[in-house]
């Protein structure tokens, strides 16, 4: 990183390590005009957000082509060892532990490595979080974490901030990710969620912390409010 504009970091959670403060979402990779993934402009994308500090890597198995793309990004630079990669089990696609282990499975060769080093339940929200209790995810999770297979455990969110809570309170979680931004701060688990979350010992991982760019361009009368 430039002497004069280093990456900054924070403690995230109580795992341990310092994360840095911008993360690389890996879910809306640039596209050629094909309307395909332009996988060298990408590469060029995540090896300098990488040499510049970054070692924070989001993808999920609903990514496409993400997951593979990391991987093989990452073993032809030789960046693995500075980055975590977090990505996400989807739980409104597997009905048994054996449907995990296959998706596991699937995520591990995709991203050529043993381990992941942060793993999420994607997009949790009442029906999901009752459903991977049901079928005993949970367990399992712990399982692989204790086998060295999976590193950190969280979990996306998409409900209102009551039922954040409660997923937060019945599992032993190492951090979250949320919709966070200046417009949302009482949309989903919003401010008081960071905060819950925050106050029992968890990672807070932000996402949509430009609500997909719109908050980078807003309309001409927001601009002059905000000038």
């Amino acid at each position: 990183t430039r002497e004069e504009d280093p990456m900054q970091y924070r403690a995230f959670g109580r795992t341990g390590w310092d994360v840095s403060v911008l993360g690389f979402g890996c879910m809306r990779f640039p596209v050629n005009q094909a309307g395909k993934t332009d996988e060298e402009a990408t590469e060029r994308m995540l090896v300098y957000a990488i040499e510049k500090g970054v070692n924070y890597l989001d993808s999920s198995y609903a990514y496409g082509r993400s997951e593979e793309i990391i991987g093989r990004v990452l073993r032809k630079h030789g960046l693995g060892d500075g980055v975590r990669v977090a990505t996400k089990l989807l739980p409104w696609q597997v009905n048994s532990i054996e449907d995990c282990e296959k998706m596991l499975g699937e995520q591990l060769a995709r991203l050529q490595r043993e381990r992941i080093d942060c793993y999420l339940l994607h997009g949790l929200n009442r029906q999901r979080w009752a459903h991977a209790k049901a079928i005993g995810i949970g367990e399992w999770l712990k399982k692989k974490k204790a086998e060295g297979m999976l590193g950190h455990l969280g979990f996306s969110f998409h409900d209102e901030c009551k039922v954040f809570a409660q997923i937060v309170d019945e599992y032993d979680w190492e951090f979250c990710m949320v919709q966070y931004n200046y417009r949302d701060v009482d949309y989903q688990a919003g401010v008081r969620g960071v905060r819950y979350a925050a106050g029992r010992g968890l990672g807070v991982v932000v996402m949509e912390p430009l609500l997909g760019g719109q908050l980078a361009n807003p309309p001409e009368h927001i601009k002059t409010i905000c000038a």
